[in-house]
């Protein structure tokens, strides 16, 4: 089967994403359109190969600061969900959990429930026209520090939204170690919010662990070190406890893996523990859920059977109702 078979049979199966950020399915029309109405001058084609350039994960966060900086107002945030529309529309994704980062948007002086206002007529929007239901995770962000991790945790709180159901711990990994957030995550989990962190994207197995032990993270992002240490690979075994994976992401920032074919996630899934395909940053890594599904199937040898368990392993780790998961996992079966 070629690729465009493989994405044309796969678009019609119901899909699900659980690791995405908002600000990153953007595209380069939207990021052009931002740029004249921030700087008042077209973007020239070095702007954007400087802006889409980096060898690293921390390079990677800069250049996501400098897209997340060409916003000026909360309106703008209607482009980035009308891109996000389209993204999960074009992929036959049904049903998302994508994270926002309110940190930098913040600190240039935009008012939290005026983005919530925004977010909540955005997504009301995409499920009137597209019939997708999504679901938004605060990024509490490590980049920052946990004063500020707790500050938006307080925003959460005191501007409640049905559609935003929990946090996440995204950011620089070496530099905000996942046991230093406990305090955050004790309380989110306390009253009832959901709790993911990124972890093992860019740390040892170490950072995993500190997620489990101290955050008592729920799902864990990029879960890429867990092959380093045995006793955690049989951790997520028993436990079950979902990985995000994304794949495209990891050999983009280069440090574990730099090519699709020698990542782990294949190792994983044949040791049972629950992996989900995700891309992160579609816009920045130039993916999309249907090629990394096209990564598993040509360059890690998931058979056809296997990607259709690696989409209901995406709705089984969703944090929808019971029934709804067994439902859609039906809906996968019947479309396949």
């Amino acid at each position: 089967m070629n690729k465009s078979e493989f994405k044309t049979l796969l678009k019609a199966v119901p899909k699900t994403e659980l690791h995405l950020h908002i600000e990153a399915v953007i595209t380069l029309a939207s990021v052009k359109k931002l740029y004249k109405k921030r700087h008042g001058t077209e973007m020239s084609k070095e702007d954007q190969v400087a802006l889409f350039s980096y060898n690293d994960l921390n390079g990677f966060i800069q250049s996501f600061l400098k897209v997340q900086d060409l916003l000026i107002s909360v309106e703008d945030f209607n482009l980035v969900f009308d891109d996000l529309g389209k993204y999960l529309d074009k992929n036959g994704i049904c049903y998302c959990e994508a994270f926002f980062a309110p940190t930098a948007f913040i600190k240039k002086g935009f008012k939290y429930e005026e983005m919530v206002a925004i977010f909540k007529k955005n997504i009301d929007k995409i499920k009137a026209k597209y019939g997708i239901t999504l679901k938004l995770l605060m990024d509490v962000s490590r980049t920052f520090g946990c004063e500020n991790a707790m500050n938006n945790y307080n925003l959460l709180k005191q501007f409640p939204c049905e559609d935003i159901i929990g946090i996440g711990l995204g950011g620089a990994e070496s530099k905000g170690p996942a046991k230093d957030y406990a305090p955050v995550y004790e309380l989110a989990l306390k009253e009832g919010y959901k709790a993911v962190a990124h972890a093992g994207e860019d740390v040892g197995p170490e950072s995993i662990w500190d997620s489990i032990n101290f955050l008592h993270a729920q799902r864990i992002g990029h879960g890429l070190t867990a092959i380093q240490d045995e006793n955690l690979m049989a951790e997520l075994k028993k436990t079950k406890l979902p990985i995000e994976i994304c794949i495209t992401s990891n050999t983009f920032t280069k440090k574990i893996v730099t090519k699709a074919k020698d990542h782990p996630v294949k190792k994983y899934y044949d040791r049972g523990i629950l992996v989900t395909i995700n891309t992160d940053d579609p816009v920045f890594f130039k993916t999309t859920l249907l090629d990394e599904l096209w990564l598993c199937y040509k360059e890690l040898n998931f058979t056809m059977d296997e990607i259709k368990e690696l989409l209901k392993n995406s709705f089984k780790a969703s944090f929808m109702p019971e029934k709804d998961k067994k439902e859609w996992c039906k809906k996968v079966d019947a479309a396949f």
